[in-house]
């Protein structure tokens, strides 16, 4: 007889562990089914390990700014790679356990051990057992892509960050082949911490950046410290214990290549083939983007699943919504919020908001303001960059921005939440701010973009006053 539940969930990384928490609020006949080892892939192999690893890289660069301020011995330094390492795998398990601890460590007979398949929309089987659920949230998240003949031409030589972190030691050279976020960020600080890297990308820029001043200024920065190739795709061949990589006339001889090319959605052996949904040339299911539904079918994808950009809190986000939705006859839909992401290079690499690509540049100001004369990005020795502005002529309001400079993280956070608020320049700059900050590129740039915009739009018709919200609400009173 197969076990009778309300909603089965297939995933226990964040999108599928939201989903749960949700789900525990309406009853607690579920299952969480999960196959293979424990833990998100942010705690194992994403974000905090590799946040370990930049930070070790960006700490021990510092000694190239000893000279600058007095200090000697700065040549003597050296990294003990497998030192390195093991510290970054310590961290890396110490925020496994803490995940586990509060989740799937408290479970019993909810927490189901193996790989799901689809029999139909409501049945799953794993291993012997066969499960019927009144919904199902798939949350199988994704796998870093590895060309299938490169695996085989290559072996061993192809590192990912699902495998980086699990070597004794750093490879000599490396060839980063994929500079998107990741890549980026990845071969900064495998060569900061003195590994040989060439950076190669088929594309025109790095880190995903649409807005071609942002962009050139990233890529002239990264220069300054490896090769970087772009423009054409890499082509790679096995010679000897290493590996020969070209890329436009170029060409290379590395010890390793560390692929950054993409994540491919967990589905594949889901049987979703048995549930009659259409899939998508990935193998996804097509899905309703608010909802989350699948179709008409009681099922509801979150998280990496859905072959989206990978993101903790998107995933967390849409776990909330396919759990609560797999539960309730009325369909909660996921919140839009502005558009953010941040790359922890050392400049960050951020862009907030409407993408360049987007832009009507008849009806938008676009300004700039470079890092070079900022006070505190001076005291650092940090000042290269540029941060860029986009605002609304009519209505006043900041659109978004894309920038590369110091902290970075931090700029990108208030600028999403003034455009998350619909603010205008002019309120936005009413803003506090203070001194020596970095947060006075951003003043400046305002300060220019309401420069801009006073030229582009005659006084009689800006909107009147400054947070017209208070306004509207002692008007109401």
């Amino acid at each position: 007889m197969p076990d009778e539940v309300d909603v089965a969930v297939i995933g226990a990384g964040h999108a599928g562990l939201n989903a749960v928490k949700e789900i525990r609020k309406v009853t607690d006949r579920f299952l969480l089914i999960n196959g293979g080892g424990l833990g998100t892939t942010c705690a194992k192999i994403g974000c905090m390990p590799s946040k370990v690893a930049i930070h070790l890289a960006e700490v021990f660069q510092a000694r190239n700014q000893f000279q600058r301020y007095g200090i000697e011995g700065a040549e003597a330094l050296r990294v003990e790679q497998a030192a390195a390492l093991e510290h970054v795998r310590e961290l890396r398990d110490t925020f496994v356990d803490l995940v586990l601890a509060n989740t799937t460590d408290e479970m019993g007979d909810e927490l189901v051990e193996g790989f799901a398949r689809f029999i139909d929309a409501q049945t799953l089987q794993v291993g012997d057992r066969v499960i019927r659920a009144g919904a199902v949230v798939i949350a199988t998240g994704a796998s870093a892509v590895v060309p299938a003949d490169w695996s085989a031409r290559l072996g061993d030589r192809i590192l990912t960050v699902e495998t980086l972190f699990e070597q004794e030691r750093l490879p000599e050279s490396v060839a980063v082949i994929g500079l998107g976020p990741i890549g980026v960020e990845i071969g900064q600080a495998l060569h900061r911490l003195g590994v040989q890297v060439v950076g190669i990308e088929a594309s025109q820029t790095i880190a995903r950046l649409e807005d071609p001043v942002v962009s050139q200024a990233a890529v002239d920065i990264l220069r300054r410290e490896f090769p970087v190739w772009l423009g054409h795709a890499a082509q790679v061949e096995r010679e000897g214990d290493g590996v020969r990589v070209s890329a436009g006339g170029r060409e290379v001889l590395v010890e390793s290549v560390f692929l950054s090319m993409g994540w491919r959605p967990n589905v594949v052996g889901l049987g979703l083939e048995n549930v009659g949904c259409t899939l998508d040339e990935r193998g996804v299911p097509f899905f309703d983007p608010r909802t989350l539904q699948v179709g008409r079918h009681p099922i509801y994808l979150s998280g990496d699943a859905t072959g989206g950009i990978a993101n903790l809190q998107v995933a967390a986000a849409q776990g909330r919504v396919a759990g609560y939705n797999a539960c309730h006859k009325a369909p909660r839909h996921c919140e839009v919020k502005t558009p953010m992401t941040i790359v922890f290079s050392e400049p960050n690499i951020a862009v907030v908001g409407a993408s360049w690509s987007g832009l009507d540049e008849d009806s938008v100001v676009v300004v700039q303001q470079r890092f070079g004369p900022v006070g505190r990005a001076l005291i650092m020795g940090r000042n290269r960059g540029v941060l860029r502005l986009y605002a609304d002529r009519r209505s006043r309001r900041v659109l978004g921005g894309a920038m590369v400079g110091p902290r970075c993280e931090h700029l990108a956070h208030l600028l999403a939440w003034g455009i998350q608020s619909g603010l205008t320049a002019d309120e936005m700059l009413m803003m506090p701010f203070y001194h020596p900050v970095i947060e006075e590129a951003l003043q400046d740039a305002l300060h220019e973009l309401v420069k801009g915009l006073d030229v582009s739009v005659p006084t009689a018709s800006r909107p009147g006053g400054l947070f017209p919200w208070r306004r509207q609400a002692a008007a109401a009173d």
